[in-house]
């Protein structure tokens, strides 16, 4: 299929103005042409579409019974596509404007408790040779930063070289951050980086994949962290670079860290974002009443401790 002019410019902004990376632009450019294919009964271009197209797109996803998420997300990139036509004066109109988008249940961040993360840095170092460092150095800086694994995997061979306490990340729409770097961080990135100086040829990321000048890919080091929760006795299913990046950032929450901070360091343009992590903050103001409410002692704290098994169970 030849791609459509206007989802050609759209794309090409998203490049240029936003810094979009190349799956985020493959995720715009797929929803937008399952669009152009649902179009095709009318034989309408995407920029054409009216109102009642749209209409028929929605009620479409929702026959076929893709997820609320699913719907939410290419209704959200067509109007983005609109937004962008109209305000390069394209057309007149957005037909998106009065749909309303799906309404999503906000689901949990999933993420290991501290015993577990300990469990799984203790355990990373007994897996044999490179791989042992590899998993060493990838949690240690995971659970450290909070970085996506994109930003992990793209470090240079020497990015955390020497003595430094801080690093600049490039992350999404290429907004830099600095993270601060811990003490077992910097060990762990640097055993790494001397089994990498030792080979022929130098790698040219820290964590290099089978090629010297390659990064290590995404799978390999998802089932390099499945063989750690194994050794660990973690479910293998419960733990993903993300779901160390929710680890980070619920535990920095517990210890007392504002979302401001932790948007901050995590690198989310939006504070909306980072509001996924107040459930961690219910908890700790809970905490708080009944270790210092004056009626949270003798006979009320057994009410207190009954209420929060039932919260629980």
């Amino acid at each position: 299929m030849t791609i459509d002019a206007h989802i050609e410019a759209f794309l090409e902004m998203l490049a240029a103005e936003r810094g979009a990376a190349g799956n985020t632009l493959a995720a715009y450019q797929a929803d937008l042409l399952d669009f152009w294919t649902h179009l095709g009964l009318s034989a309408r271009s995407p920029g054409r579409a009216e109102a009642v197209d749209l209409g028929s797109y929605v009620a479409a996803l929702h026959a076929a019974g893709l997820s609320t998420r699913t719907q939410a997300r290419r209704l959200s990139a067509l109007k983005q596509f609109f937004l962008f036509l109209q305000r390069e004066g394209f057309r007149d109109d957005n037909p998106v404007a009065d749909i309303a988008r799906p309404r999503l249940l906000q689901s949990l961040p999933k993420y290991l408790s501290e015993g577990e993360v300990e469990l799984l840095l203790s355990n990373a170092g007994t897996l044999p040779g490179l791989a042992g460092l590899k998993a060493s150095a990838g949690l240690e800086i995971l659970y450290a930063t909070g970085l996506r694994v994109s930003e992990l995997l793209a470090l240079p061979a020497r990015a955390l070289a020497g003595d430094a306490t801080l690093i600049i990340i490039k992350g999404k729409g290429g907004r830099e951050r600095i993270v601060p770097l811990s003490e077992q961080a910097r060990a762990a990135a640097a055993r790494l980086q001397d089994e990498s100086l030792k080979a022929k040829t130098p790698a040219r990321f820290l964590f290099p994949g089978r090629a010297p000048a390659a990064a290590m890919s995404r799978q390999g080091f998802g089932l390099l962290l499945k063989q750690v929760a194994i050794k660990a006795g973690i479910e293998p299913a419960r733990l993903s670079p993300h779901v160390l990046r929710h680890s980070f950032a619920s535990h920095l929450v517990a210890h007392g860290a504002d979302l401001r901070s932790v948007q901050k360091l995590l690198g989310h343009a939006d504070i909306s974002t980072t509001q996924i992590y107040t459930h961690i903050l219910a908890v700790r103001l809970q905490k708080l009443v009944q270790a210092h409410h004056p009626l949270a002692t003798g006979p009320m704290l057994g009410v207190g401790a009954k209420a929060t098994e039932n919260v629980k169970s």
